[in-house]
């Protein structure tokens, strides 16, 4: 389906685990869940974006970039991702993060710092406000730069996870298991679209379940506008053929809280679930965020206790350690 054309490097262990949390499902008298492990992905400590940098980096390759660029919170994930595959392929990494530089780096940040990316603190945003000027100014230097987008969100990104649909409706065939949900962090969009794309390529009947993760920001596009336009990119870039309409995407934002990277009770309480009951371990912003809608969501009777619900872990447990423990003691 992917065509040759399209440039790939292998970063990831793939395919990531799909295992089944009986232990949650008991305490919480039913559903039945598992959970995609891309937590476990590689790539110093794994997640998600590996899946997208696989094309983007790729596709920075072919084009004989020697460096490559993104944004991103002071504790993105994203960013230590694509840190961490640019040490991997031998390419220089340069990091636009938003806010002001710690006295001390932890979590995610420390990691960037070891994996050897130039650190840029900006109060323009951390959605890659600022990127084309990053750019422009390595290009003036002499340099070959690659704007690697925010989340890793683009076409070239989005493939990887019409790949992981594949990929999740191949293991669930394997054990013969039947869905009825998918449940996981929406943030920047690749993620989300890719996997509806996926879900169209292999005939999945049932739910996408994306877990808003960020409050509407009034400066962009609708974050609903843009799902199905992202989709649709990575469709023609595939030569799938079929419109993807915003009535396609669920996106819950029932659980958005005080805002991106700001932890509430809900979101420790399902990290100190998850942790507590089968020994996994999940992030303060994203995951902990989407765990705490999939309980929300069974508690209320959204989800029933008959439904088979697959929950997928995207990473960035790194970031446990940029909080005080009192975060989630």
């Amino acid at each position: 389906m992917v065509p040759d054309t399209l440039p790939k490097v292998s970063l990831g262990h793939f395919p990531t685990p799909l295992e089944e949390l009986t232990r949650l499902s008991d305490l919480l008298d039913g559903p039945r869940i598992f959970i995609k492990r891309d937590d476990l992905s590689g790539l110093a400590f794994g997640g998600n974006k590996v899946r997208k940098l696989e094309y983007l980096v790729g596709d920075a390759l072919s084009r004989r970039a020697d460096t490559l660029i993104t944004a991103g919170a002071v504790q993105s994930n994203h960013c230590r991702q694509t840190a961490a595959a640019a040490a991997r392929c031998g390419l220089a990494c340069e990091l636009l993060l938003g806010g002001n530089e710690p006295e001390v780096p932890t979590g995610n940040l420390l990691l960037d710092k070891m994996l050897g990316a130039a650190l840029h603190f900006s109060d323009a945003g951390r959605k890659g406000e600022a990127l084309e000027g990053l750019a422009a100014s390595l290009k003036s230097a002499g340099r070959s730069p690659y704007i690697v987008p925010y989340g890793g969100s683009n076409a070239v990104g989005g493939v990887g996870f019409v790949l992981a649909m594949q990929e999740l409706a191949t293991q669930l065939t394997a054990h013969e298991i039947s869905v009825d949900r998918v449940v996981f962090a929406s943030s920047s969009g690749g993620t989300h679209a890719g996997l509806v794309v996926g879900g169209a390529v292999t005939g999945f009947r049932g739910k996408l379940t994306g877990i808003r993760i960020d409050k509407e920001d009034s400066r962009n596009e609708s974050y609903r506008e843009l799902l199905p336009q992202l989709a649709g990119q990575i469709a023609e870039l595939l030569g799938i053929s079929g419109t993807f309409h915003e009535s396609l995407f669920e996106l819950n934002e029932e659980y958005v809280g005080e805002g991106y990277g700001i932890p509430g009770k809900l979101e420790r309480e399902a990290i100190s679930l998850l942790a507590r009951s089968e020994g996994i371990l999940l992030d303060p912003v994203y995951t902990g965020r989407a765990m705490a809608g999939l309980l929300g969501l069974i508690r209320k009777g959204t989800i029933s206790a008959t439904e088979h619900v697959v929950f997928w872990h995207t990473g960035g447990s790194p970031a446990l350690f940029a909080y005080p423990p009192e975060s989630f003691l």
